[in-house]
């Protein structure tokens, strides 16, 4: 089942994210605060008064919470824009303590009894409580981010992105940018929605090789065994620095961390490197969302962000739902509806080689048409 109710063009991603902010639970107000030290329940909203909002929309984060500069973060941003577009909406998030279904399932449960309009979950490791819960409750309306495979509830929409193409063009488009002919990519968690990026990006650069008659390596992953490296977090940006560190030793120019919050340690390990050679020979790519707006600090390494529309579709979930237009189903955001893309260049937009910049328009054009194939052993279905 898909969504009819949104047209392709309606997913198109935009370039600038909004910083994510949380507040009290006390209160409707938008917030000043994005920390992820928040209190247990933050809510906001465009509304000045808690009595004119009629429809709360709220989310259950995962332990990266709502600043991990990754898929909690833009699915919060999602929410927030639900809100500030319709006045008599409000949002509030729970972040979880830990990566398990019992305390996914708690904090679900507590916005079933708060009677939310809509739960949004975040992350493949909440589909079992989620299910559970939609299931149990067929009359509450539930959206869960980045659960592939799932099978269609009628109450639940599930929010998914074939990252495999736009991980394939940030392959391709590493491949083009190295200098010694070998590049990296690790995960954060060893998950189908990790390992579609990695199978993506280790595929565009074999189609690099075949293009152009290099030999460019991929360190940390390869398609074809499904053997790679993890950091088994999503959090720990020591172990992303170290597992860095270990890939610049080994020559590799361009990295590639699948991980969240974890690639701030990539990009802690790429900005040393860089100091110690008194260069920029060492470069990256961040995933999920464009990494100069997430994580400006850091944005002279990012050639460019290998993302997903997490914000649009979640905001046109909760909106549905106020309206009660909400339809269940599978919802799969790709290159030709805006739903995944490879962020603009920023600094890297006249360094990358207009040649190159060519072949990748050509590429996405091929994609979108079905000639130039993306294979992946995590494929998104609905």
């Amino acid at each position: 089942m898909k969504h009819s109710a949104w047209a392709t063009a309606a997913l198109a991603v935009s370039a600038t994210l909004v910083v994510a902010a949380c507040g009290s639970s006390s209160s409707s107000a938008p917030a000043a605060s994005g920390s992820s030290s928040a209190p247990s329940s933050a809510s906001s909203s465009s509304s000045s008064s808690s009595a004119a909002t009629a429809f709360t929309g709220c989310m259950v984060a995962d332990t990266g919470t709502i600043d991990d500069r990754s898929f909690n973060q833009s699915a919060w941003e999602g929410m927030q824009e639900a809100a500030s577009s319709d006045s008599s909406i409000s949002v509030k998030f729970l972040p979880s303590s830990q990566s398990t279904n019992t305390v996914y399932a708690s904090n679900i449960n507590t916005f079933i009894g708060e009677k939310c309009g809509i739960i949004v979950t975040v992350g493949y490791l909440m589909a079992q409580a989620t299910a559970t819960a939609a299931k149990a409750n067929s009359s509450q309306d539930f959206a869960i981010v980045d659960n592939p495979g799932a099978p269609v509830i009628s109450n639940q929409s599930s929010l998914v992105f074939n990252t495999v193409q736009d991980g394939f063009l940030g392959g391709y488009l590493a491949a083009g940018m190295s200098k010694t002919g070998k590049v990296a990519e690790f995960g954060g968690q060893e998950l189908p929605t990790v390992t579609i990026y990695m199978d993506g990006y280790w595929d565009g650069v074999q189609y690099y090789n075949s293009k152009h008659g290099t030999h460019v390596q991929v360190l940390g992953w390869s398609e074809q065994t499904q053997k790679g490296e993890f950091t088994n977090s999503f959090t720990d940006e020591t172990a992303g620095q170290t597992i860095t560190q270990t890939f610049i030793d080994e020559g590799a120019d361009v990295i590639f961390p699948v991980a969240g919050d974890v690639g701030l340690g990539s990009a802690k390990a790429v900005a040393t490197a860089d100091q110690q050679a008194g260069s920029d020979k060492i470069n990256m790519l961040w995933v999920d969302t464009d990494g100069c707006v997430s994580a400006p600090q850091y944005c002279k390494y990012f050639i460019s962000s290998v993302t997903k529309g997490i914000q649009s579709a979640v905001k046109h979930d909760v909106l549905a739902a106020a309206n009660g237009t909400f339809a269940g189903g599978n919802y799969i955001g790709t290159l030709a509806n805006g739903g995944v893309l490879l962020a603009p260049y920023h600094d890297f937009a006249s360094k990358v080689p207009a040649a190159l910049q060519s072949e990748l328009k050509q590429i996405t054009t091929g994609i979108e048409n079905g000639s130039i194939q993306t294979p992946t052993k995590s494929p998104v279905s609905g």
